[in-house]
């Protein structure tokens, strides 16, 4: 079974080039956040699937905290290039 969590960690890393070559190419700044986010919750899956293969528990914790930290960046990113263009508008 550890096997296949590694096998699975492995696979998901492979995504993860995928996504760099996105945020290298990407036109637009939603597609540098949309990888961004995808970084985020594969390396969240990672680390679950290492804390299985490995059996240490500290991993949940980290896997939390890529959690949290993912969804800040969202946030954070959606208030300032959304939030901007809405106060624009608002002072017109």
């Amino acid at each position: 079974m550890q096997t296949l969590y590694v096998s699975l960690a492995l696979f998901l890393l492979l995504n993860l080039i995928v996504g760099v070559w996105r945020v290298l190419r990407g036109p637009t700044a939603a597609d540098r956040m949309l990888t961004a986010q995808l970084f985020g919750t594969t390396s969240v899956a990672v680390m679950l699937l290492l804390a299985q293969a490995t059996d240490k528990p500290a991993l949940h914790d980290v896997a939390l905290v890529f959690a949290l930290l993912a969804a800040v960046t969202a946030v954070t990113f959606v208030r300032r290039v959304w939030g901007d263009k809405e106060t624009k508008h608002d002072t017109h």
